[in-house]
């Protein structure tokens, strides 16, 4: 008779295969085998339901667990103190109370032992037996927030619920002011925290990709720490931009952005006191606003259309309007397929356009004005949040002057060439000779600020004005910030003939533009202006390494998203 295998059902023992001839020979019956299978069929179903049996049990468990943690989000319906705490029903308008909040950047030792209500964001928790401390952000401005076991106005339930609150939840909380013994370094409310009588968590917060402090850790403080044996993470730029709204919560990154909001106020401010209008021209246009290549092509009903590289075109259309000096701030789109540190095929464009009476000087007049009064608003309205950005990303101020430096193009290049550097007369500059050239001006005229005017015409667009002295040169002008471009300007060439020749010239299809140049055959006013990059302007103000840092949501040639 065969032997009973112990093995899996439908897999045969080598004492099996052995036997096998001795059954076909009348050792074994039809019956005994038939038993055989009936009985591994049996055990291999005990087996299975024993292994659904213990997969159930384990997913009771797995269940049981996540109940219990879920648990603190709700209070204990017997703890007397169970309105105090919890999270709240989701916010949709139900009702008005007229409660008041408190900004956190407001709190200060004149409301010591006044009761306010916050809401901020959980930056940091940390329970501890019957206590816990958080630390409450409102933005670039902390607080810290205790939480104390007393049986009378805070239960172990208030304790155990705030100790589970994750990181980054949005909270409200309410309490009494106090002035601690110490001050309280890591808050920039230093001199006081609040002591909670109430706390309901508004939003909870997933499992963060990054961590926000690790994302406002300065590189400074990263190297001290491998010095020391340590380590500390390092958030890449992908990793950051993918979690752009995560990343964009850190002090620096708030710091940076009321920073270029300011630029732009100040840029109205200015040009409002010097007799501009504020214009909003089309984005959808029919042809290259700039020339070249760079331009975003795609169907408009039926026929192409691209999206203006620049409100130049219609700047100038508004001056023959009769509006003389018109500004605007408005998104500008190049199909660059540029991976640099400057570049965007995005970026917010801050141009202005003004008739002139006799020179090009008036716009640089202008633009003398403008930057000296961006810069002073700067440093003094919007000096705590350049500090700020310093303490992450540490810079010099920049020098500029009361009346900025105005260079020819052509003594810009002698001091180059007698610094031992290749520069073209006629070619444009290099980002790196572009560098070169800032270091030489600061080390000579003291100044990270400067134009560089009387290009060569052969690097402009074609709506600039030739030059009535050298016909290779131009009636043009950039401007520098620490050795990199943020404005390029010049006096546009108010003549239909002339413009249609240089359009011509640089390959440019007439009939594109033919709205444009007929805007300057029912008289033209001369007239010139600029183009400054936003992001640019505020990059190199504060010596920020990549332009990313300034654009909310960047999108280069490989970035649509977020």
């Amino acid at each position: 008779m065969a032997a009973v295998s112990n093995s899996e059902p439908n897999e045969a023992t080598p004492a099996q295969m052995q036997s096998e001839p001795t059954a076909q020979h009348g050792s074994a019956s039809v019956e005994e085998t038939g038993v055989q299978s009936e009985k591994a069929k049996a055990k291999a179903e005990a087996k299975a339901k024993a292994k659904a049996e213990k997969a159930a049990q384990k997913a009771a468990n797995a269940a049981a667990r996540g109940q219990k943690q879920a648990a603190p989000t709700q209070p204990d319906e017997n703890d007397p103190l169970k309105d105090k705490y919890g999270d709240a029903e989701r916010t949709q308008s139900q009702q008005i109370t007229k409660r008041k909040w408190t900004r956190v950047d407001a709190l200060d030792k004149s409301i010591e032992n006044q009761t306010v209500l916050l809401r901020g964001r959980v930056a940091t928790v940390r329970g501890k037996g019957k206590s816990c401390f958080i630390v409450l952000r409102q933005r670039t401005a902390t607080v810290q927030v205790v939480l104390f076991t007393n049986d009378t106005t805070i239960s172990k339930g208030m304790v155990k619920y705030a100790s589970n609150l994750s990181r980054e939840s949005i909270i409200d909380v309410e309490g009494t002011i106090s002035v601690p013994k110490e001050s309280i370094a890591a808050c920039t409310q230093s001199q006081v925290e609040l002591h909670v009588t109430s706390i309901h968590c508004i939003s909870r917060a997933d499992v963060l990709p990054f961590e926000v402090s690790d994302a406002a850790r300065s590189e400074e403080e990263i190297k001290e720490a491998e010095v020391a044996g340590e380590l500390k993470a390092r958030v890449s730029q992908d990793v950051r931009l993918n979690g752009r709204y995560i990343d964009l919560r850190t002090a620096a990154n708030q710091a940076i952005f009321k920073a270029q909001s300011g630029v732009c106020q100040l840029f109205r401010e200015i040009l409002l006191s010097e007799g501009f209008q504020e214009i909003h021209t089309p984005k959808l246009i029919a042809g290259a606003s700039e020339g070249g290549s760079s331009v975003f092509k795609f169907n408009y009903m039926g026929r192409e259309g691209c999206l203006a590289q620049s409100p130049q075109l219609y700047k100038q259309m508004a001056i023959m309007a009769d509006q003389e000096r018109v500004f605007e701030i408005g998104p500008v789109f190049r199909a660059e397929n540029s991976f640099t540190h400057r570049h965007l095929c995005e970026f917010t464009g801050l141009d202005f356009e003004m008739a002139i009476n006799e020179h090009y000087d008036e716009v640089m007049d202008v633009i003398d004005k403008l930057f000296v009064y961006i810069f002073n608003g700067l440093n003094s309205k919007y000096g705590k949040d350049l500090a700020t950005i310093g303490q992450q990303f540490p810079f010099e101020p920049l020098q500029y002057q009361a009346t900025n430096l105005r260079l020819p193009f052509q003594e810009g290049i002698k001091m180059l060439q007698e610094a031992g550097w290749d520069a073209d007369p006629l070619g444009d500059l290099s980002t790196e000779l572009e560098r070169e050239l800032g270091k030489l001006v600061k080390a000579k005229y003291h100044t990270d600020f400067y134009m560089l005017y009387n290009y060569p015409l052969a690097v402009r667009p074609f709506y600039t004005m030739p030059s009535p002295s050298n016909s290779q040169y131009s009636n043009s002008f950039d401007v520098f910030i620490r050795g990199e471009e943020i404005i390029s300007g010049a006096q546009r060439v108010h003549d239909p003939t002339l413009l249609t020749e240089r359009a011509h010239a640089l390959g440019i299809p007439v009939e594109g533009i033919q709205s444009y140049i007929d805007a300057f055959k029912y008289g033209a006013v001369p007239h010139g202006g600029a183009g400054v990059g936003l992001e640019r302007v505020v990059m190199l103000f504060c010596k920020l390494d990549n332009i990313r840092k300034t654009s909310l949501f960047p999108r280069d040639p490989k970035r649509l998203t977020p």
